[in-house]
């Protein structure tokens, strides 16, 4: 598949917006509840799943520039997994096994279910 400027453009934009984004509720999930835990990662990352099932059942995962701006642009600069992957490690290395283990868990199997969520709640993805 080519892809053309207006994509690139579109992939572009909605990275800065995403990232912006990230920040803003990272850190204001990581105020409120603390930095012990990556709280502020974990809600960006289960959040940015919602919304990817909610763009995957309105719109399906056909390419274009709408797709192209919010699911690759948007919802790839909003979440994480450099940052999760690093988190959990680093609450391994501080011998927190447990949080860890659980924290890669609650992560992936919550993520999943967020999606189906957002899917579930558009109508699309049946």
């Amino acid at each position: 598949m080519q892809v053309d400027g207006v994509e690139w453009l579109a992939v572009m934009l909605g990275g800065a917006v995403g990232g912006m984004a990230r920040l803003a509720v990272g850190d204001a999930v990581g105020c409120r509840l603390g930095t012990r835990f990556p709280w502020g990662t974990l809600a960006v990352n289960l959040s940015g799943a919602w919304l990817m099932g909610m763009l995957a059942g309105v719109f399906g995962l056909e390419a274009g520039p709408t797709w192209s701006l919010l699911a690759i642009g948007v919802l790839g600069g909003y979440t994480t997994v450099s940052s999760f992957s690093l988190q959990a490690l680093t609450l391994w290395q501080q011998g927190s096994e447990p949080l860890a283990v659980g924290y890669v868990a609650v992560t992936l199997l919550a993520g999943l279910g967020a999606l189906a969520l957002g899917a579930w709640l558009t109508g699309g993805l049946t």
